[in-house]
C-alpha cells in the first residue's frame, strides 16, 4: 500500500500546473463531455503508465536526450498551431459524437504524456519498487486526482468564457512550453 500511496502523491504533485492539466481544460472546454473525457484520461493514463513502467528504460536507451528534447519542443509547437485553428465545434454547441470525444481525448492525452515528468516518475518508481502494478495504479490515481477536477471545472467555465480567447491563451502557453523545451 505504501507504493500505491507514494506513487499517487508523487504524480499528483508533479502534475500540478503540467501541460496535461492544460490539455484537460482545453478538451473540457472544446467538447463539454466530462464523463467521456474522464474515462478516456483514465484509459490513456493506464496505458501510458503501463508502457512507462514496463518499457520506459528500454526506450530511453534508444533515443538520445537531444533528439527527445527536439521532438517534445516540436510537439508543443504543433499543438499550439492546432489550437489556433477554429473548427466546427467552436461554431456550435460543442456537442460531438461520444466516440469522437473519447478517441480524441484518448490519443491526445496518451501522446501528451510521452516524455512527460509524470511518465519519467513512473519509470523511476517502477525501478525503485518491485510492485509494478501498485506503481501503475498509484501514478494513474495521482493523474486522475489532478486532472478530473479540471475537466469538470472547465466545463463550467465554458458556459461563461469565450472559446476564441481560451484557444489563443492555450496556444500561447503551448508555444511557451515549446520554447522552454528548446532552451532546457
Amino acid at each position: 500500500m505504501e507504493t500505491l500511496f507514494l506513487s499517487s502523491f508523487v504524480v499528483f504533485l508533479a502534475e500540478i500546473g503540467d501541460k496535461t492539466q492544460l490539455l484537460s481544460l482545453m478538451l473540457a472546454l472544446r467538447f463539454r463531455a466530462p464523463w467521456l473525457i474522464s474515462l478516456a484520461i483514465l484509459l490513456a493514463t493506464l496505458l501510458n503508465h503501463a508502457v512507462a513502467a514496463w518499457f520506459g528504460s528500454w526506450v530511453v536507451g534508444w533515443v538520445s536526450p537531444d533528439i527527445l528534447q527536439y521532438l517534445i519542443a516540436v510537439s508543443f509547437f504543433a499543438v499550439a498551431a492546432w489550437t489556433l485553428i477554429p473548427d466546427k465545434l467552436d461554431d456550435n454547441d460543442g456537442s460531438m459524437n461520444g466516440y469522437g470525444v473519447f478517441l480524441t481525448t484518448l490519443v491526445l492525452f496518451f501522446v501528451a504524456e510521452i516524455g512527460d515528468k509524470t511518465q519519467v516518475a513512473t519509470v523511476l518508481l517502477a525501478a525503485e519498487y518491485s510492485a509494478t502494478s501498485m506503481v501503475i495504479l498509484g501514478t494513474t490515481l495521482g493523474m486522475l486526482l489532478a486532472n478530473i477536477p479540471v475537466v469538470f471545472f472547465g466545463e463550467k467555465l465554458a458556459e461563461r468564457l469565450p472559446l476564441q480567447w481560451i484557444r489563443r491563451g492555450a496556444a500561447l502557453l503551448f508555444a511557451v512550453l515549446g520554447t522552454m523545451a528548446l532552451l532546457n
